[in-house]
């Protein structure tokens, strides 16, 4: 055998080595990925328009598992309590133990102990609420509004309620990181820096990107070291057709 034709198949057994190690690593990336992600997340459909323009009414959403004290102001949280109906409700925190909310100054904006808040989500015939409100949230509880603030059944429609409309942290099962359908919407759910200089400051962005990433990387792993061994093939019968022509001439 030829010096070019020991190189070539050193090359080629390398290039098998190669092929098979990526698709390992990325069969490893794209299930270990989809699976941590089906561990950390819950899909929830969104019934109504209550949480209009950032998610809409039948909108699909993922919702990471988290504990209720680490919800922070600005979340948009999935939750469950009795007197909101027993059902997975999703609103926006805009308080937390401790604070007063009032609404709302001549911009109809919200304060949350005496700070006027810019929430930009909200659209602007939404700003205010059209009836004025001052609510103390106590401690171990959640104030909770609708970002479509005139359609939006929330803490204001149960004031009048024990423990001034608010809900147990308890009660949260999940806080919304992304809307995944319908697909022209699907994106990742921006935490807003209105409550960032309040104590507590807001929440750090979920683990969805970096898994997204992943599995993604993976897919591309796996497709490229499966589609190696086709091409190789190919690229061997071009150079031996080659080869031989050559001889033959």
């Amino acid at each position: 055998m030829s010096r070019a034709g020991r190189t070539g198949r050193r090359r080629g057994r390398l290039g098998h080595v190669l092929s098979s190690v990526a698709t390992a690593i990325g069969c490893v990336l794209f299930l270990g990925g989809f699976v941590w992600a089906a561990v950390l997340y819950q899909p929830y459909t969104v019934p109504t328009g209550s949480m209009a323009p950032t998610v809409d009414a039948g909108d699909r959403v993922l919702a990471q598992r988290i504990d209720g004290d680490q919800v922070r102001r600005g979340d948009i949280v999935v939750f469950r309590d009795s007197v909101w109906g027993g059902v997975p409700v999703t609103k926006r925190v805009v308080g937390v133990g401790g604070d007063t909310v009032e609404c709302c100054d001549g911009r109809g904006r919200l304060a949350v102990n005496g700070t006027p808040v810019d929430e930009p989500y909200v659209r602007g015939q939404d700003r205010a609420s059209f009836t004025a409100f001052e609510a103390t949230v106590p401690e171990g509880r959640l104030f909770l509004l609708g970002d479509h603030r005139s359609e939006s059944l929330d803490s204001r429609t149960h004031l009048q309620d024990a423990d001034n409309g608010s809900v147990e942290r308890e009660a949260v099962t999940g806080r919304v990181d992304a809307t995944v359908w319908p697909l022209s919407g699907a994106g990742m759910v921006d935490r807003p820096g209105s409550f960032a200089d309040l104590p507590g400051g807001i929440s750090r962005p979920g683990p969805l990107g970096p898994l997204l990433v992943a599995i993604a990387a993976g897919a591309v792993l796996i497709f490229g070291g499966a589609a190696y061994g086709p091409l190789a093939a190919l690229r061997e019968r071009r150079r031996s057709l080659a080869h031989n022509g050559g001889t033959h001439a």
